[in-house]
């Protein structure tokens, strides 16, 4: 049995409705081509990309910062309580095979950075720029795809 891809969408607690809408895009499309969404399980873009993705068959997880599940937005099915704070956006990247950033402050810069770190391809969208090996995508649409295709070619390499 092949393992399913699982990509992470990284992204603000707080978001505009147009960022809203863009992630539950990304989610709605990880979701339809198969791969499991993980992410920080809590409000804001973490919300919308998992509620996209449950609405359409997807299976989401959260890893979430304290130490009640209960913390988690309604759309995460799998909900991990690590009480680890902000470290715990460490164990989101190490757990995806590629990451999407959408928005986000500093606790999104610091999953960029994991990202880019230890080799997990990171794909941006209306997010930071401050670094070439973030790849940039225009759409939800573009973003997921060059998800995919990143993951894919780093599992080869493995």
């Amino acid at each position: 049995m092949e393992r399913r891809p699982v990509v992470a969408v990284l992204g603000g607690a707080v978001c505009s409705q147009e960022i809203s809408q863009l992630a539950y895009e990304v989610g709605r499309l990880i979701a339809e081509q198969g791969g499991v969404l993980i992410c920080g399980g809590r409000s804001g873009v973490m919300e919308a990309a998992c509620r996209g993705a449950q609405e359409h068959g997807g299976l989401t997880v959260g890893i979430l910062p304290g130490d009640d599940a209960g913390e988690a937005n309604p759309f995460v099915q799998i909900a991990i309580a690590t009480g680890l704070g902000e470290a715990r956006n460490v164990l989101i990247v190490k757990s995806a095979d590629a990451a999407i950033a959408v928005d986000g402050g500093y606790g999104t810069l610091s999953e960029i950075a994991f990202c880019l770190k230890l080799g997990v391809p990171v794909v941006g969208v209306q997010t930071w720029t401050i670094d070439p090996g973030i790849h940039q995508a225009h759409s939800a649409a573009e973003a997921v795809q060059m998800a995919f295709q990143l993951a894919s070619s780093r599992a080869q390499r493995r």
